[in-house]
């Protein structure tokens, strides 16, 4: 009998807010390794901020357990991003290898190498030399999706990595994150798309701060699940 490996990230009576207002109450949760877990719900159903308090970013209470060392990678949306950032898409994506090699350090073999290979998965190479704030959003949030592969971080945290995109750009992206969970990486990724979100491992489904649901997508992400938690009600 094989025995059931254990989670990536085990969540409990976990609690965070911003200036005094609590914005997410966990009171259990279990996010499984080597797997793409989707983080859904309403808007303000509190899933940036569970992204935060997994990456360490945001001051949580409670009990946050992770089997991994080292700091996850967490990969914002564009908009969280100056427009007017003066750098290159290289240098942007080069900011990745910082937890590793630390700021400003000359680059080695293996960070080329790294930055290479993310920039080719997201197809950004012919950008390298453009400025940022030359892109469009759609653009900028592969850039963002590149740097967090530089990392090798066996959490990649994403919050909706694929806004603003269009579909080649959306493809490119779930394929790399796919990519990540096939060797050996936990991916948690918050998705308004349902369509997508159905298409991962593992599903947390978000309502007020609160766990409504978890388990495999397709027994969370139910009709009468988003019936429920979508529909606006007359009052």
């Amino acid at each position: 009998m094989s025995s059931v490996p254990p989670p990536a990230v085990a969540l409990s009576q976990v609690r965070a807010g911003y200036r005094g207002k609590q914005v997410l109450d966990v009171a259990a949760a279990e996010i499984p390794r080597n797997a793409l877990t989707t983080v859904v719900g309403p808007n303000g159903a509190g899933k940036s901020t569970l992204l935060a308090a997994l990456a360490g970013t945001l001051p949580s209470n409670g009990a946050l357990r992770s089997r991994y060392s080292g700091r996850p990678a967490l990969v914002p949306q564009h908009s969280a991003v100056p427009e007017a950032l003066p750098c290159t898409v290289f240098d942007a994506v080069a900011m990745g290898r910082w937890a590793e090699r630390g700021p400003w350090r000359k680059l080695k073999t293996a960070d080329r190498e790294a930055i290479r290979e993310a920039m080719d998965r997201l197809e950004i190479t012919a950008f390298a030399n453009r400025r940022l704030s030359a892109l469009s959003g759609g653009q900028r949030q592969r850039v963002l999706v590149a740097q967090g592969l530089t990392q090798h971080a066996n959490l990649l945290l994403l919050d909706e990595p694929d806004a603003g995109a269009d579909p080649h750009a959306r493809r490119l992206i779930a394929e790399a994150v796919r990519a990540e969970t096939r060797e050996g990486r936990t991916v948690v990724q918050v998705s308004h798309d349902i369509t997508e979100a159905r298409r991962a491992d593992h599903c947390l489904l978000l309502h007020r701060g609160r766990i409504h649901a978890t388990g495999h997508p397709g027994d969370v992400l139910t009709d009468a699940a988003i019936n429920e938690l979508w529909t606006p009600r007359a009052d």
